[in-house]
């Protein structure tokens, strides 16, 4: 085996250290199949322990997928590694359709992982600088010329995980002498030959270029990436009790807290407040609609600014991160007591907790609904007079986006409780009675009260 080729496995040995569960990203292309290629010279020879499954996601986009499919399961039966294809949907979006191939081939990834199992895809050295090109041609910070990370935690499914880039170091030309010289098979995706896209236009004109006029070009460009990522680094650490002083427990961000700072450390702090909820990183014109249109908006305005499929909001002083859903304003659900109940919009799950609680449960002859949007005057326990619903919700201390998507639970056409929030007489069990409790799991729900019993909620 050639001396580059042995490096490149030395390499990957090297990057994976001591995890030994692997899913790898497999797209049948040069990069990823020398990748697998790889990882399977590792295991037969080195590490027999090493489990390795192989991923292939169908976008649908190409005439060609189905015979990529057929492709990679073929390669993957050959080496006996178990291997999966995912067929996923591409809408188109606002960030290009290559992004929305992206965002759906990650999804793919986190429903897949297994416990203990890691990512791997194969990124390499070209990518990287391909990658600080094009950031700079967004005119991107110290954080965006970092470009891609060699490992970063990755949210799964079944928790959190590891993505790995092993092949980062390594150039497309030394991947390119790995498969001749071990004569593997490939596809060709021909969508890389169309220079309308960004990536390909620089991979295709302007990259081979500039490693003609210098031949260490991408490794310099590497080399810059990782001093970016380093002043990153630094500067998370030196920052990091500034941003512990201004979070709320519940992941908001206290604005007076940023109100004295210089303009270069507020973003600083906000871009890693947006960093914790693991956002794309928005643009500096973005930052400052934030920080102008929602921190600085008059004091009875309910501002928004939106970053892709999250809101930025204000209540209480405090910039909060809100999902966007599907207005639930009026919806109706049956609910099939006293199972658990998946709520709509991905909003979390409702658990009945028997003897745990204070609200009386269900006659035989009473329906149970789950509606959203309280609207009109209503008592609740613990008030000795009605209130506007809009009165309640602000006294409970429920942000605005939350009332909405608060479940309601009712017993046929009666109003019982507000998930975690009040309970109402009719469905008030009585002071010396042990009732039940719903306890909302995986929700984004809170409130701020510190004057009622929270026994009262339950």
């Amino acid at each position: 085996m050639a001396k580059s080729s042995q490096h490149i496995l030395a390499t990957v040995r090297e990057k994976i250290g001591s995890y030994r569960k692997i899913l790898v990203g497999f797209s049948g292309g040069i990069d990823s199949t020398v990748l697998l290629h790889a990882l399977y010279q590792i295991k037969i020879s080195e590490l027999p322990s090493l489990e390795i499954r192989a991923i292939h996601v169908h976008h649908g986009l190409n005439i060609q997928a189905d015979k990529w499919e057929a492709h990679c399961a073929s390669l993957c039966q050959k080496w006996d590694i178990p291997f999966i294809c995912r067929h996923v949907t591409v809408e188109g979006s606002n960030k290009g359709i290559e992004a929305a191939a992206r965002a759906e081939r990650y999804q793919a990834y986190r429903e897949e992982l297994l416990e203990d199992e890691i990512i791997v895809t194969a990124q390499h050295l070209d990518d990287q600088a391909e990658t600080v090109m094009l950031a700079l041609k967004r005119g991107s910070g110290p954080t965006g010329l970092s470009a891609m990370p060699e490992s970063l935690a990755f949210q799964a499914k079944c928790g959190n995980t590891v993505l790995l880039r092993p092949l980062l170091t390594i150039s497309r030309h030394a991947l390119e002498h790995y498969r001749a010289e071990q004569q593997l098979p490939w596809v060709e995706d021909d969508s890389n030959q169309d220079d309308r896209y960004d990536r390909n236009f620089l991979r295709l004109h302007i990259m081979p270029r500039l490693s003609e006029r210098w031949s260490h070009f991408a490794n310099a460009v590497s080399r810059s990436a990782s001093l970016c990522a380093e002043q990153e680094a630094l500067l998370d650490e030196l920052l990091q009790d500034s941003l512990d002083e201004i979070i709320d427990y519940r992941g908001g961000l206290y604005i007076d807290g940023l109100v004295h700072c210089s303009v270069a450390k507020r973003n600083a702090l906000i871009r890693r407040w947006i960093g914790l909820h693991q956002l794309a990183m928005p643009p500096f014109n973005q930052l400052e609609r934030i920080w102008q249109e929602v921190a600085l908006a008059r004091q009875d305005a309910e501002p928004i600014c939106r970053l892709g499929n999250v809101e930025i909001r204000r209540y209480q002083g405090a910039l909060w991160v809100v999902k966007r859903i599907n207005s639930l304003m009026g919806k109706q659900y049956q609910w099939n007591y006293p199972e658990d109940y998946l709520l709509p919009e991905s909003l979390g799950m409702l658990v009945v907790m028997e003897g745990e609680g204070q609200i009386r449960p269900p006659q035989e002859n009473e329906v149970v609904t789950i509606r959203f949007g309280l609207q009109g005057s209503l008592s609740i326990v613990g008030r000795n007079h009605s209130r506007s619903s809009k009165k309640i919700w602000q006294e409970l201390g429920v942000a605005p986006w939350m009332r909405e998507r608060t479940p309601l639970i009712y017993y046929n056409d009666t109003l019982i409780c507000a998930v975690g929030c009040f309970i109402t007489p009719d469905g008030f069990v009585g002071e010396n009675n042990v009732g039940i409790a719903i306890d909302w799991q995986n929700s984004e729900h809170w409130i701020n009260n510190g004057e009622f019993s929270s026994e009262l909620f339950q």
